[in-house]
């Protein structure tokens, strides 16, 4: 498998499944990965405990109970859950919360959420090691979806925003993003909106512009907004894509971990 070459301070590691992007940026702030197809975890209740077993490993917890492993029943919105040891969902994917931000400080977790073409963005406040993982495809991003992520890490943790470093993972680029004119009106309550459409060979969004320009107005520093620019959508085999391959397309799984206070 050829492995795309992403932007900035990302890099490829090896797992025991394969490949997995990691921000070096966010490496010093929290444990954390972006998977490729490889690992099978679809964010379905069919994910199984040897593929779970390796996400943990990957992230420094061994011998992790499934439900340390937080997955969300993700419905494009702007829901926070908070994730602690005491208040973790069961495995079954019933009884998973409805939400599509997770938060947490608690280091015995891992926090994921899925994706086939939306965005999926980990923040990690290096100040106090409290965490977020976000999914936001287009409803997301419209609704504020990161800037709900910085509001919860704020209230919940006392994160300061300059101190939060951001990776934004692989999801379908603005080369490959076209959409129908009905969206524009979807994302008028954001005042940078009309540099996030171009009409270029039809309409395109670009979710990475948007979401660095959420995150910036949400008050994270410019210089800590990591960018992947890996488009899922070019990259078969290596990336799921919804608009590429439709409901045979898997799930590549964003997770992170506070780092250990201890």
């Amino acid at each position: 498998m050829t492995l795309p070459k992403p932007t900035g301070q990302f890099e490829w590691t090896q797992e025991s499944w394969g490949a997995a992007l990691r921000c070096t940026a966010l490496s010093n702030a929290a444990q954390h990965c972006f998977t490729t197809l490889q690992p099978g975890l679809s964010g379905a209740a069919r994910e199984d405990a040897a593929s779970l077993a390796a996400l943990a490993h990957a992230l420094n917890l061994h011998d992790a109970k499934s439900e340390q492993i937080v997955r969300l029943r993700q419905v494009h919105c702007a829901g926070v859950f908070e994730a602690s040891r005491g208040a973790v969902a069961k495995p079954e994917l019933a009884d998973w919360p409805e939400a599509d931000i997770v938060v947490s400080h608690d280091s015995s977790l891992i926090l994921t959420v899925r994706a086939a073409d939306c965005v999926p963005v980990l923040l990690a406040d290096r100040a106090t090691g409290a965490v977020s993982a976000i999914h936001a495809g287009w409803r997301g991003t419209a609704a504020g979806a990161v800037l709900a992520a910085v509001r919860a890490l704020s209230e919940k943790f006392g994160t300061e925003p300059a101190n939060i470093v951001a990776a934004v993972g692989p999801s379908i680029g603005p080369c490959c993003y076209t959409v129908g004119d009905e969206l524009i009106e979807k994302f008028e309550r954001h005042p940078e909106a009309s540099r996030w459409f171009n009409r270029t060979g039809g309409l395109h969004l670009d979710l990475w512009q948007a979401t660095r320009d959420q995150l910036e107005r949400a008050g994270v520093a410019p210089r800590n907004i990591h960018v992947s620019e890996l488009c899922t959508f070019d990259h078969a085999g290596v990336f799921p894509s919804y608009r590429r391959d439709g409901k045979a397309a898997g799930r590549l799984t964003a997770a992170i971990r506070p780092h250990s206070s201890s």
